[in-house]
């Protein structure tokens, strides 16, 4: 049996650069701290975006006009080139993962969240990493998440994991806009607290993914609330996750 799970979801800032380009040395490292916790008995769950960005670098620009449909083929392109880069990634430190894609109706009781469960639960006894993400080829508007931070939540949930940790480009939040100078990372924040004050936004390309930092402390509120204390921290730090999983001050902590 393992000693902990946890959910890992990391975000489509994360693994790019500014070019909009998949940086393979950050999927690399992160697979790396997930093998490490592997050998330390702590099963991980990770929750990947990046499938339309990578059907964007097969692609290259698109003549469909409609929003949707576009990143429908995107994503349909990009997912199996997302897996292949996890796959060999994984393979070359001795582990093997899984795709699992999901609708938002999946999680609904009933048949399909029963199926996942057992999916899932299989995955995990034989020490394979599943790698879930919204099924974006065939979800638009009611069957769609708000973003990958929602169906991270519902994965912790539905697995029952210890942990959730959400991987932006940020190291958490903040006291002011990131970028000040004055500003300060809040450490550890309750679900009962005001810290929405706080949040700033900042517009983000269509390229990139849904989620700000204000879906990410409303998902970590609610994940809290179910008592699985969930982690804002920058993906791009160095043993970012080894570090959480020890317990150092990392990003920000949300707690009933």
């Amino acid at each position: 049996m393992y000693k902990q799970r946890v959910v890992i979801k990391v975000g489509t800032n994360v693994m790019t650069n500014k070019d909009n380009r998949i940086v393979k040395p950050v999927l690399d490292h992160l697979v790396q701290q997930i093998a490490e916790l592997y050998e330390q008995d702590i099963m991980s769950i990770l929750v990947s975006s990046g499938s339309v960005i990578a059907g964007m670098e097969v692609m290259g620009d698109s003549k469909i006009t409609d929003k949707g449909t576009r990143r429908q083929v995107y994503s349909a392109i990009g997912q199996p080139r997302m897996m292949r880069h996890y796959y060999n990634i994984f393979q070359d430190y001795g582990m093997k993962c899984a795709q699992v894609l999901a609708t938002k109706r999946d999680f609904n009781p009933g048949n399909h969240r029963e199926n996942m469960i057992n999916c899932y639960e299989g995955l995990l006894s034989e020490g394979v990493v599943p790698i879930a993400n919204e099924d974006d080829a065939v979800t638009l508007t009611d069957s769609m998440f708000s973003d990958n931070d929602e169906l991270a939540s519902l994965v912790a949930e539905l697995t029952k994991a210890d942990k959730l940790i959400i991987l932006t480009d940020t190291d958490g939040l903040f006291t002011g806009h990131p970028d000040d100078e004055d500003t300060e990372v809040i450490e550890n924040v309750t679900v009962d607290q005001n810290v929405e004050k706080y949040i700033k936004t900042i517009k983000k390309g269509e390229a990139e993914g849904r989620g700000g930092m204000g879906s990410k402390l409303n998902i970590a509120k609610m994940t809290a609330n179910k008592n699985i204390p969930t982690y804002i921290a920058n993906g791009k730090r160095k043993n970012v996750i080894l570090d959480i999983i020890e317990g150092k001050n990392v990003g920000t902590k949300i707690t009933v």
